[in-house]
């Protein structure tokens, strides 16, 4: 099968796209799926530089891809739920930019037969860490209050519809095109980064959802009630501020079992949550796709689509 892979840590001309042998079923509760979409992920980048190799080792060659939509095409003798034939989406982990993908059961969830391909591969990762930030984590109800830095992005457009659609009051982060697209998206309060003080506008919040990183994270802290939570997917917040403001702080990664995207699916479903797929690339493109997310400002979430 075709695939991208690299041999070496580096920048994005290590990528190759290159003819692999074609993964089996190895286990009674595998799934083999034809990809048809896989999406792009900022850890892809991080994994590819070989930074996070202490809390995420990989071995080399590698085959890049956190998750992937198509169709079954094989099933172990345990799988219940699915069949062949089946399109379904997926968290991989790895291997996702390739022509098949193995994942176990758990992992697999059915594709809403509202979404193309390339939007439910755009979803996954998105509303498993959404949901595990606002209500695993944060345990955020109905009422209380939010501000999600980095909003226009691919977790935060996710999170801003997961919020409202559970009874929050949203406040976001955004910049240029992003600032309007994240107020449709339903965030009741939107401020444009680049122009706004954040701290001046007064703003007192349960949680604090950090998917942006960088040193404006330190500021952030400032808009906590006391007893308040900032979790971070981009990057370990400061303990020291945590404790000076009277707050908890972590850094927070997503819990992307099929169970846990049960609640986000069923409002996809509904149309009450949006994908927000901002450009595709097809999978031999995957490292020019790659460069485009690197060079940031990108609103939503950019997928590769394999034929």
């Amino acid at each position: 099968m075709k695939a991208i892979q690299y041999q070496t840590f580096g920048a994005s001309d290590v990528i190759a796209f290159s003819e692999v042998a074609q993964p089996e079923i190895k286990t009674q509760d595998d799934i083999l799926i034809q990809v048809k979409a896989a999406s792009i992920n900022p850890l892809d980048l991080k994994i590819r530089m070989g930074y996070m190799q202490q809390i995420y080792p990989i071995q080399l060659p590698f085959i890049p891809g956190l998750d992937a939509a198509g169709i079954v095409v094989a099933v172990g003798d345990k799988v219940q739920n699915f069949k062949v034939g089946d399109e379904v989406m997926a968290v991989t982990m790895a291997n996702a930019y390739a022509e098949f993908v193995v994942v176990h059961q758990q992992f697999v969830s059915h594709k809403p037969s509202n979404l193309s391909f390339e939007e439910a591969a755009s979803l996954a990762v998105n509303i498993g860490t959404a949901e595990n930030i606002l209500f695993t984590e944060g345990k955020l109800e109905k009422g209380q209050k939010v501000f999600i830095q980095g909003a226009a992005g691919a977790v935060g457009a996710t999170m801003v519809q997961l919020a409202k659609n559970q009874g929050l009051y949203v406040y976001a982060t955004a910049s240029g095109k992003g600032v309007e697209m994240v107020k449709e998206l339903g965030a009741d309060e939107v401020f444009d980064y680049k122009t706004t003080d954040i701290i001046a506008q007064n703003i007192e919040v349960d949680l604090v959802a950090d998917c942006a990183g960088g040193q404006s994270q330190a500021q952030l802290f400032e808009l906590l009630k006391k007893g308040g939570k900032l979790l971070s997917i981009a990057g370990m917040p400061s303990p020291e501020l945590a404790q000076q403001h009277g707050v908890e702080a972590r850094f927070v990664s997503a819990n992307l079992m099929a169970k846990n995207l049960e609640n986000g699916l069923q409002l996809v479903k509904e149309g009450k949550i949006k994908p927000v797929v901002t450009k595709t690339f097809p999978l031999e493109a995957a490292a020019q796709a790659q460069d485009f997310l690197a060079a940031g400002g990108v609103n939503g979430k950019v997928v590769l689509t394999v034929n």
